[in-house]
């Protein structure tokens, strides 16, 4: 209060003076320069007349004004300078607005006692400069503004404090995707293991790290049960050994080819024709859309139909005597087909990775993307083509006939099984309610007890022969098939099944959930005893008639109004970005959100926000949208929500986590897909942290 009466004072005793002439002893000049690798370093001089005296930025309470860079945001960049200070500041004028003081580098100041001030104060005399490195962010171009402060004085008076404007325009980059940032370095830096290419690698760290993902994907509940159709496909291949390994090569090739061939021609459309026209929709279609769901469920049992015995499948007589004349042909052709079917089937898991490289390149990125999807496509078409090689082998070994036909068998009821997945994600997507958890598992349940008593004996189909006595193995494969059934069977009565989490549907569509009932008891007891304070929702969530959190939590599934209340607590929020259709969600909620620590934390810490970006269901016409990503109107909740993602995230994969102040600020690098519970843990207190830093500024 002290040092705005006596700044009022000095200006009043300025204007007095009588000064008729508009006086700028202090001109400024600001200029950046390129440093590589993404980096710039933004400089401010000061030329100061005769006689006059800028103030450095570090001074003390009671003296003048000292001199202070203020930026609107800091968007698409970060400042690399270890000392860098960032202090948030309110801009009342404009409504609240939080603004970033940022302090530079600067010149060596002057040290003397000032005794207008009666204090020591550091100032410059004929010129200064302040100055300070960044590093852009963004692949889009970046557009950094804000405004200096700064006061002056001569030995007798002091002018006004003034302001200037500054505004730097700089290239976006062509390397990483950037995730929109306000927040303080600190707590910006990375705290997740989720894929990405950054630019900072080089073009093989990209390869490999493509080559490692290519081969997770192989263990992903949408890709393994297209090996088991490999090699009954191929047990019917070629009648020499030199066909079968024509085939095989043409089935791996053919696999590599349907992943890289299209997206190259995606990423080309998109980076010289289309700028952001074309869009990751295609992808999110073949992963949720009921269509393409319900066929390859129908394409599963179909074949677990055929592999039991009910009927042959076999090509029409006139493809049978066309192949008979180009035999070679018809082969590779069967191969290419089969290629197709793995591809289409397999893309509601590997899909998250290809529409990352899409949205990447959508930024800029023409080449990285391409090779990355070549080398995920050879990692993940080498184990087929190894399989598609070895049931030639089988057919080599002596007395093949029986065993194989039970070998079929056995993969009929697992396709029964794992089909089963294609129908329970359109259930979800669209709502139908047909094939909820409880009896999911049901289904399972009988499938499961079936086979083993197959392995026993008790069962027989149409093709098996006889076998005179149990062997060990088939006793070993019985057993392990009764252990799995009795695993299965507390699913029915709410137990989690954590290690089937991503191929069952969420535990809130159970019908009967007696876990739940205890959970909920146990919480009520612990909450009361503890003295925890859980998030109370300020009105009836939307969509609440049909969407859920896992785990009794409470939250919202409508980003507005989820803000909206967190102003009104004043709380942090948590955002999930998630689908119905994806498998790692669910992992992550029954093996990471289940931990009494992370939902400690969720419950009481933060206001949660789930954003389904695959749900159906069509929004009034009032809550549309005209995407400002690609320009197109968004008609569902799921469209919305995966416009959002990707407009401000710049990210479509999910599970995708993000923490934001109530001013939807971010406050900690947002996290994907990653099993570690500490990690998670951490990555919570990080947020909460920061936000109460942020309260006290």
């Amino acid at each position: 209060m002290k040092k705005k009466l006596y700044l009022v004072v000095l200006v009043f005793l300025f204007i007095s003076a009588g000064f008729a002439q508009i006086v700028e002893p202090v001109k400024w000049n600001y200029t950046k320069k390129e440093l590589g690798n993404n980096e710039y370093e933004l400089i401010f001089k000061a030329t100061i007349d005769k006689g006059w005296h800028l103030y450095s930025q570090n001074i003390g309470d009671n003296g003048p004004i000292p001199t202070s860079f203020v930026f609107n945001n800091l968007d698409g960049f970060e400042f690399v300078d270890k000392n860098i200070k960032i202090k948030r500041v309110e801009d009342f004028e404009n409504g609240g607005d939080s603004l970033y003081q940022v302090t530079f580098d600067e010149t060596k100041p002057i040290v003397e006692f000032d005794p207008n001030f009666n204090m020591k104060l550091k100032f410059y005399a004929d010129n200064a400069e302040f100055k300070s490195k960044i590093k852009v962010t963004s692949p889009k171009p970046v557009s950094i503004k804000g405004y200096l402060e700064f006061m002056c004085c001569d030995d007798e008076k002091c002018l006004p404090p003034d302001e200037m404007d500054f505004e730097f325009s700089i290239p976006g980059t062509t390397g990483e995707t950037a995730v929109t940032s306000t927040g303080s370095q600190e707590e910006l830096k990375a705290t997740d293991g989720s894929l990405g290419f950054n630019a900072n690698k080089s073009m093989w760290d990209i390869i490999i790290e493509a080559i490692i993902w290519g081969f997770v994907a192989l263990l992903t509940p949408c890709v393994f049960p297209m090996i088991p159709m490999t090699i009954t496909f191929f047990l019917k291949g070629g009648q020499n050994k030199r066909q079968g390994r024509i085939q095989a090569s043409a089935y791996g090739i053919s696999i590599v080819l349907l992943y890289t061939i299209p997206i190259a021609i995606i990423i080309l459309i998109t980076y010289f024709v289309g700028g952001k026209t074309v869009t990751t929709d295609i992808f999110n279609w073949l992963s949720t859309h009921w269509i393409p769901n319900v066929f390859f469920f129908l394409i599963f049992m179909f074949f677990a139909a055929s592999f039991l015995g009910m009927f042959e499948i076999i090509l029409p007589s006139w493809m049978v005597s066309k192949a008979d004349s180009k035999a070679d042909k018809g082969g590779i052709v069967g191969a290419f087909f089969m290629a197709l079917t793995l591809v289409l089937v397999s893309f509601s898991c590997t899909g998250p990775l290809v529409g990352t490289v899409l949205v990447k390149s959508a930024q800029g990125a023409v080449f990285e993307p391409i090779f990355a999807m070549l080398a995920f496509s050879v990692a993940f078409a080498l184990p087929f083509t190894l399989f598609a090689f070895f049931p030639g082998w089988l057919k080599q070994m002596p007395k093949s006939g029986g065993w194989l036909n039970s070998v079929k068998v056995v993969l009929g009821f697992i396709e029964i099984a794992l089909g089963l997945k294609f129908l329970s994600i359109a259930d979800q997507t669209y709502h139908w309610g047909i094939l909820d958890r409880d009896i999911y598992l049901a289904i399972w349940i009988v499938t499961f007890f079936l086979l083993g008593l197959y392995f026993l004996g008790k069962i027989k189909f149409a093709n098996d022969s006889d076998y005179p006595y149990l062997s060990v193995p088939r006793l070993g494969l019985a057993i392990i098939t009764f252990t799995f059934v009795v695993y299965l069977i507390p699913g029915m009565f709410g137990a989690p099944l954590k290690a089937l989490a991503g191929y069952l549907p969420p535990q809130q569509t159970h019908d009967f959930d007696i876990n739940a009932i205890i959970r909920d008891n146990i919480k009520t007891i612990s909450i009361t005893s503890s003295g925890e304070d859980p998030t109370e929702l300020c009105e009836k969530p939307k969509y609440a008639d049909f969407l859920h959190l896992p785990h009794g939590l409470e939250g919202y599934f409508d980003y507005d109004q989820g803000m909206s209340c967190a102003k009104k607590l004043n709380k942090p929020v948590f955002i999930d970005f998630t689908g119905h259709g994806c498998v790692n969600c669910r992992e992550m909620e029954a093996n990471v959100w289940s931990d009494p620590k992370v939902l400690k934390i969720l419950r009481s810490d933060f206001v949660v926000i789930a954003l389904y970006v695959d749900d159906k269901t069509r929004l009034p016409k009032e809550d549309w949208i005209t995407s400002e990503y690609d320009g197109k109107v968004k008609k569902s909740v799921g469209k919305k929500n995966a416009d959002f993602q990707v407009s401000r995230f710049e990210m479509n994969a999910q599970p995708f986590y993000v923490l934001l102040d109530n001013k939807g600020e971010l406050l900690a690098r947002p996290r994907s897909y990653d099993l570690e519970v500490t990690a998670f843990v951490d990555f919570l207190k990080t947020g909460i942290k920061a936000y109460k830093e942020r309260e006290k500024n």
